[in-house]
């Protein structure tokens, strides 16, 4: 359980946690309408693969940067780079809106996935300190529950904002405002000591019960991360797209409908998120991941080859399942790497998901038809699923047996 100090913090931090998920997945939103920009004049056989790249511009910084957020973390405290990324976040966000030119929307998409990148090692990391073994896996359900919960909510702001005829443009501008707010209440409500890790001086550290280290399985986790990573944002760069295709009509305007089916598909990451905090167990964390990707994998395949409605189900089943391996992961890294280390450790996880990940809008651009895109998809799925089945073999009983140790949560 969490008590009220520690609740008060996850929340917190899991609300920054959910806009980086709808900064993030902003430009999938609206990227129809992008490359349909008459402004921009791009040729109708290249927008899909104009699409792509400007999915990869956002996501490439995305990741590559994390690894530097999480060594400033370390040094400066989470607080300070929480508010950077935040207010940094609004104003990429204001850029695009702004952009008059194709130059000058990739180098807003660059700019808003750079200031993004700072979230996950600075927020996971601060989490993780400030929890046990025991909690960590609930701790970080919740903060996925609000994770999912934004991924989901930004295409339903989208299609609330083209609801009421404006442009892609004004749904950039809206991004604005929750990012400036959030800033203010984070400004306010978290101290300087929440945002900072402190550590012992060399010489009189004793060591602490979870200083043990596996760089051999911290490194097969990175292999692992990179692989869904892929999977992750070339599906998610298309889904409204994918969507688009169901046939379905409520009398809705098509650009918004798409975004309602998709967060509506999305929405079910958080049961995923929600169910493996509860079940996950510092002994059962590999085996359970290894569970969602091989649960998801048939759902991904199944995305290929579904038509109409039908591309609902196979979608949903995705989201509801692939989404339950992200708390698991963030447990496995403060498992497997020392905790002087974690923010730094983090930056890079989340520097080869996100930035491998990256080129996965690319090949999903590039890809000639469906059934090749999600067969490809699929599969990466299933290699990643074996590597978490040679981790579970390996280390998934390294804690059976042994004494909780009950850590006090830094102050």
């Amino acid at each position: 359980m969490l008590n009220r100090s520690t609740f008060r913090l996850v929340l917190l931090v899991s609300l920054a946690h959910a806009l980086v998920h709808i900064f993030e997945h902003s430009f999938a939103c609206v990227e129809q309408l992008v490359v349909s920009d008459e402004l921009f004049e791009i040729a109708s056989e290249m927008r899909r693969q104009t699409s792509g790249q400007l999915g990869s511009t956002l996501r490439l910084p995305f990741g590559l940067c994390a690894m530097l957020a999480g060594w400033l973390a370390d040094r400066y405290g989470s607080k300070r780079l929480l508010m950077i990324y935040l207010v940094g976040g609004s104003v990429a966000a204001l850029l695009a809106c702004w952009s008059p030119t194709l130059g000058a929307m990739y180098a807003s998409m660059f700019v808003l996935g750079m200031f993004a990148s700072i979230y996950h090692p600075a927020g996971v990391s601060l989490i993780t300190h400030h929890t046990t073994p025991e909690n960590r896996s609930l701790a970080l359900g919740y903060h996925g529950i609000l994770g999912a919960a934004g991924t989901a909510a930004g295409p339903f702001l989208a299609g609330a904002v083209l609801a009421t005829g404006t442009t892609w443009r004004q749904y950039y501008l809206a991004l604005t405002v929750p990012g400036i707010l959030l800033a203010l209440i984070l400004r306010s409500m978290l101290s300087d000591e929440d945002g900072t890790v402190r550590h012992e001086p060399n010489g009189d550290a004793q060591p602490h019960p979870e200083d043990d280290t596996h760089w051999g399985a911290y490194v097969t986790l990175l292999f692992v991360t990179s692989l869904a990573g892929i999977v992750y944002a070339g599906i998610l760069n298309f889904l409204p797209r994918y969507l688009d295709q169901t046939g379905l009509d409520f009398g809705v305007p098509k650009a918004s409908l798409r975004n309602y089916l998709t967060g509506s598909v999305l929405a079910l990451g958080a049961i995923g998120q929600y169910a493996a905090g509860k079940m996950a167990r510092p002994s059962t964390l590999e085996a359970l991941m290894a569970g969602s990707f091989l649960a998801t994998a048939p759902f991904v395949f199944w995305m290929g080859v579904a038509q109409g409605p039908v591309r609902l189900w196979a979608a949903g089943g995705f989201a509801a399942l692939f989404f339950m391996h992200q708390p698991l992961f963030n447990s496995l890294v403060a498992k497997y790497v020392p905790r002087r280390r974690r923010s730094l450790c983090f930056g890079l996880s989340f520097s080869i998901g996100f930035g491998v990940g990256s080129i996965g809008p690319t090949v999903s651009g590039l890809a000639k038809n469906d059934l090749m895109n999600f067969a490809v998809l699929g599969t990466l799925l299933t290699i990643a699923a074996t590597l978490c089945l040679g981790l579970w073999w390996r280390y998934g009983d390294r804690q059976e047996g042994k004494k909780a140790v009950t850590i006090q949560p830094v102050k």
